[in-house]
C-alpha cells in the first residue's frame, strides 16, 4: 500500500492527514482516496499537484507498496497593497 500524505485543505477535506491506499497506479490510489473521503475531497483534489515520492507525476505512473503519495493544493501568499499616501516606515 502507498502512503498517502495530505496537506491543507486537501488534508482538512479528508480528515486525516495521512492514509495507506492500496492501488497500482497513482490514479488507482486517487480514485480510492476520491472514494473514501467524499466529494468536498474531490472538489479539492480538482485544483491540487500530485507528487510520487517526491517528485511530480501522472496519473498513469506505477505505484509501489513503499511509495509515498503527496497530494498538494495550491498554496498563496499575499501582500498588502498600500496607496501613495502611506508610508512605511523602517
Amino acid at each position: 500500500m502507498a502512503r498517502v500524505k495530505l496537506f491543507a485543505s486537501a488534508r482538512q477535506a479528508a480528515g486525516t492527514s495521512s492514509e495507506e491506499i492500496a492501488g497500482r497506479t497513482v490514479d488507482e490510489v486517487l480514485h480510492i482516496a476520491a472514494e473514501k473521503f467524499g466529494s468536498e475531497f474531490v472538489a479539492v483534489m480538482k485544483t491540487c499537484r500530485v507528487w510520487l515520492n517526491g517528485e511530480e507525476v501522472v496519473g498513469s505512473t506505477a505505484v509501489g507498496e513503499a511509495d509515498e503519495v503527496a497530494i498538494l493544493p495550491p498554496v498563496s501568499g499575499g501582500c498588502v497593497i498600500r496607496s501613495e499616501s502611506e508610508e512605511i516606515s523602517a
